[in-house]
């Protein structure tokens, strides 16, 4: 699927680093020809986006699944790919296979499995697997405990230059907890771990990669004590990164209330204190991507009692709209929030998208902040409709949706 003739996407507000730019974008064999400063050439495809905001693609950092109609829907035209699969991406032959498994119209990235079998144990073969296509290495759904091996770890990444893309929860404090400690899991008799958890798994990761120099993503920092440590780290100069998913800037432990297992999520939902230290940690840019955690879950998982149920949302169709509210909100602004959506995610993944830039490929989106929609888990694009924000009221959507420079059906 290659784009045949170019494209002008004129009139729209087109979304930068550096600011909006009025103008046009044109696409030109699958890639970014100009940013605002041509207008259509002759034989150009003309699409007008009607004063809607022109964006790039949305890089999702860190799915479950390969869920293209849910992808497309809400924007995505690449996603980073946890080796939580069966079997796991502990093999250069299944991380090859991933690799090439969503092209044309999505690409897929995978993170490779650090240890074999996703154990914690025994390092994998992470220079193969990046061979094959490996555009990050992680320890999955669990954190590794033992730091010896974590170390060791991230001294072969520093060398292999992948990023590290760590689940920062202490398993030996979480267990089976389905909850954080405090007074809503105590009223609801459900069993739970202590927010520090978290903080103590983040400040172990935190002092391994100041030792061995790798880069570290902590995929979801959800706690004032953990934001506090990533702030620190990176005044000290530390390449460590941080990300979240909207749940836990939209969604305190107050919504565990009537058991509802879309809710059982990992990290579990914090109190409201922690949900706002979320909400300024985006704000003052400790956090750097927010992703959507897309982890589609089936009756069988999710129709039992809270305890019980798997962990994990349908998030993919749910990113952009929820990114928004903080837009709206005043915590960000526009540019942002597509860093966090797109280019930051790009640049950890070590691939040209991610910004509406010359030469950058053309995956390009339109959007209609505006446009208010429900959402409802029975009309969702996912292969599972386990969405914790199912009957609220949103805006924005995305409106046309181009990968490489080609229009996607949606």
């Amino acid at each position: 699927m290659k784009q045949q003739r170019a494209i002008a996407i004129t009139n729209g507000r087109i979304v930068t680093p550096g600011g909006i730019v009025e103008g046009t974008l044109r696409l030109v064999e699958g890639a970014i020809a100009s940013v605002g400063t041509d207008g259509p050439a002759d034989g150009d495809e003309v699409i007008d986006a009607s004063r809607r905001l022109v964006t790039p693609g949305l890089v999702d950092f860190g799915v479950f699944a390969v869920d293209k109609p849910a992808f497309h829907f809400g924007g995505i035209t690449r996603a980073a790919l946890m080796p939580d699969q069966n079997p796991p991406l502990d093999y250069p032959s299944r991380v090859n296979l991933i690799a090439k498994s969503g092209k044309p119209d999505l690409w897929v990235h995978p993170l490779a499995a650090a240890t074999c079998d996703l154990a914690g144990e025994q390092l994998a073969e992470i220079g193969l697997m990046k061979e094959a296509g490996a555009r990050g290495v992680a320890t999955g759904r669990r954190w590794i405990g033992d730091s010896g091996v974590m170390l060791r770890l991230m001294q072969y990444a520093a060398m292999l230059d992948l990023v590290v893309v760590s689940h920062a929860e202490d398993g030996g404090l979480t267990g089976q907890a389905a909850a954080t400690a405090g007074e809503m899991a105590t009223r609801l008799g459900l069993p739970s771990a202590p927010a520090e958890a978290e903080s103590l798994a983040v400040a172990r990761d935190i002092a391994l990669a100041e030792m061995s120099g790798a880069r570290l993503h902590l995929r979801q920092v959800t706690t004032r004590a953990a934001l506090d440590l990533v702030r620190a780290a990176k005044k000290r100069g530390v390449p460590v990164t941080a990300g979240v998913t909207p749940a836990h800037f939209m969604l305190s432990d107050l919504a565990l209330a009537e058991f509802r297992s879309f809710m059982r999520l990992s990290p579990p939902l914090r109190r409201e204190e922690e949900r706002q230290a979320v909400i300024e940690a985006i704000g003052d840019g400790t956090i750097d991507v927010v992703a959507s955690g897309h982890d589609p879950r089936g009756p069988e998982d999710k129709r039992l009692p809270f305890s019980d149920a798997e962990e994990g949302m349908a998030g993919a169709e749910t990113l952009l709209a929820m990114t928004l509210t903080l837009v709206r909100d005043e915590v960000i602004d526009l540019p942002r929030a597509f860093d966090l959506l797109a280019a930051t995610p790009a640049s950890l993944l070590g691939v040209e998208a991610g910004e509406l830039k010359a030469g950058h490929e053309a995956d390009v989106a339109i959007v209609d902040p505006d446009k208010p929609w429900i959402i409802d888990r029975r009309e969702m694009k996912s292969t599972a409709d386990n969405t914790p924000f199912d009957g609220q009221p949103t805006q924005g959507r995305v409106t046309a949706l181009f990968k490489g420079g080609v229009r996607i059906s949606r």
